[in-house]
């Protein structure tokens, strides 16, 4: 008669690393031990995702998913799996050691995904990607390249103007941006057989450009403002905080900033948070120069803002400096501050949705 143990009864516990791409996903199951139990290719459409996840089931019960570029490619299998129940945790690319050991293919990274989460080595909860702050990330594309493109135009405006024709330049080189715009939208350069009808028509067409592109910033600006405000009004009203900064700091966060587990690991991410630098008798913290740039330079704003306008502020700066503390260094303390508190605010906001949604 046979005899049927305990772990026979047991059901696989499964865990899939997935190395993404624009087109095809490739995935690796491995069972709770890290025994490998087979791969898989599928297509980035809804029916490739749900054929992906039937297929890991088929291999036992699955615990978690480790997935590469949950913000990019990762992006539509993650929240399938998300509104599928699944523990989905967002993934590092492997680092370039590891690549130089093993190689790199596409199974070997699946394969090295679903390690980092075995091991925990990886732990971090993607973004939701489903509220009020995947619409504010969106529109902040869009403005993010329409000022870019809105400084390009001016700029090259004003590089045309330095070598125009010598009436021309004289005609424009005085004025101020803004009047640069409006006197170049009305040139008329006829047809275009010399330098200087050339010159007009580049630079009515910039200047067209110029004028569209801040059309298109006022549309934007109004929308952002209303969705940072419904998303978080506490953090908007912070000292210092305006739509903008605050929509910087929510996109950071996330739909779901209860992720963050505590106010240090969110000063970690935004780049405020000392990095030990420690060896032996010497005890020291040096500069954190990673994390979310944009998120720290929001918080270098608030700063900057307080400082000039808030007396709290300006008191603590005066009684740092008369310790010895340099500026840059103030500016850093003071940021680790604003971080604390702007984490604070996220977490208050998080209770409250909670509470309304019970």
């Amino acid at each position: 008669m046979a005899v049927i143990t305990v772990a026979q009864l047991e059901p696989v516990r499964v865990t899939v690393g997935v190395d993404t791409h624009k087109d095809v996903h490739v995935a690796a199951a491995m069972d709770h031990l890290g025994r490998r139990l087979g791969e898989s290719s599928i297509p980035t459409t809804p029916s490739g995702y749900r054929d992906l996840l039937a297929w890991a089931k088929s291999h036992g019960k699955v615990e978690a998913w480790g997935i590469e570029g949950t913000g990019s490619y990762g992006a539509g299998l993650s929240r399938f799996l998300h509104d599928a129940d699944q523990t989905v945790i967002e993934i590092n690319r492997p680092d370039r050691k590891a690549r130089r050991l093993k190689g790199k293919s596409d199974p070997v990274d699946a394969e090295a995904a679903a390690r980092a989460v075995l091991s925990g080595e990886a732990s971090t909860v993607p973004k939701a990607g489903d509220d009020r702050v995947e619409m504010i990330r969106a529109l902040r594309t869009a403005r993010s390249s329409a000022i870019k493109a809105r400084t390009q135009a001016i700029n090259a405006i004003k590089a045309l103007v330095v070598s125009a024709p010598a009436g021309l330049r004289e005609q424009l080189r005085a004025l101020s941006a803004g009047e640069l715009v409006r006197t170049c939208v009305r040139l008329r350069p006829g047809n275009v057989v010399d330098p200087l009808a050339a010159t007009k028509l580049a630079l009515r067409s910039l200047a067209g450009r110029y004028e569209t592109l801040v059309a298109e910033i006022k549309v934007l600006d109004p929308q952002l403002e209303r969705l940072a405000t419904e998303a978080a009004p506490g953090l908007v009203a912070l000292f210092g905080v305006g739509p903008d900064v605050a929509g910087t700091l929510l996109v950071t966060a996330g739909d779901n900033p209860e992720r963050l587990r505590s106010e240090a690991a969110f000063a970690h991410l935004c780049g405020v948070s000392p990095i030990q630098a420690s060896s032996g008798k010497t005890i020291r913290h040096r500069l954190n120069r990673g994390g979310d740039r944009q998120a720290n330079a929001a918080l270098y704003r608030i700063v900057i803002v307080r400082l000039r306008f808030d007396a709290k502020t300006q008191q603590y700066a005066a009684r740092r400096v008369a310790e010895g503390k340099s500026k840059p260094e103030i500016i850093r303390c003071l940021k680790r501050y604003v971080a604390r508190e702007v984490f604070a605010v996220l977490t208050d906001t998080v209770q409250k949705n909670v509470r309304h949604a019970a």
